[in-house]
């Protein structure tokens, strides 16, 4: 891709801890017992990544674990990824909809992450705006914190939750006001919340298969994953 599209303008641009495992087996029992979606169907799932300075690491496994998604919707039915991301001053930019696993690879490895604040609300309105455009089936967002005002950020995940769009917030260490909003975003669409440790590569690879498992298939297609992913077995047996 010559270029990084911008996100096109909108009228509504302007959370004892649990251990990262029982976290993980939380969410996929949240998405499994979420609608099924129709076999053979195209999901289309939004991507979106905190591109600011701490999260050059979780962007490069993000690179390298976004094949999964692609590998496990294939199974299924068939995903179609759109990727945001907000980085440095009030840049926030969206590709179009990707349905090939190198195209979105390439488009990753050309994004540097630059210092800057949250600009989640945005990710939620462009969401918002895709989703009344031409159907979204969940929303993923992969970050460590939240610099926002709350109160704004769940007006948007509100009018999501109307849209019938879960968020699966994945926030990636122990910040306190970053795990306040991730639930209130997860619970306002009824999606889900889950931890996963820093670096933690495996932990990140289960969520992304299992919300790639849920856009292409829905609650049925988590069953299916655990016959072929020993891990999403484990999940699986502790949902009981």
């Amino acid at each position: 891709m010559a270029s990084d599209p911008t996100i096109p303008k909108s009228k509504t641009d302007a959370l004892t801890q649990p251990s990262a495992s029982a976290d993980i087996a939380a969410f996929v029992a949240k998405a499994k017992a979420m609608g099924p979606h129709a076999a053979g169907g195209r999901g289309r799932l939004v991507f979106a990544l905190d591109a600011t300075m701490s999260r050059q690491p979780t962007w490069d496994m993000a690179c390298t674990l976004q094949a999964d998604m692609f590998r496990e919707a294939a199974s299924i039915g068939s995903l179609d990824i759109r990727l945001v991301y907000f980085r440095g001053l009030s840049e926030c930019r969206a590709t179009g909809w990707i349905s090939d696993t190198a195209q979105l690879a390439r488009l990753m490895g050309k994004i540097a992450c630059q210092g800057g604040q949250t600009q989640i609300g945005k990710v939620l309105s462009e969401t918002r705006r895709e989703a009344v455009a031409s159907g979204v089936r969940a929303l993923v967002f992969v970050g460590d914190a939240m610099e926002e005002s709350v109160d704004e950020l769940c007006a948007r995940a509100g009018e999501l939750g109307l849209l019938k769009v879960p968020v699966f917030m994945f926030q990636e260490g122990q910040d306190p006001a970053a795990e306040q909003a991730f639930r209130e975003i997860a619970r306002l669409t009824g999606g889900a919340w889950c931890r996963f440790d820093p670096g933690a590569a495996a932990q990140l690879r289960e969520l992304l298969r299992a919300v790639a498992a849920y856009a292409a298939g829905g609650r049925e297609a988590l069953t299916r994953l655990a016959s072929s992913a020993p891990g999403a077995a484990k999940l699986l047996g502790q949902m009981r």
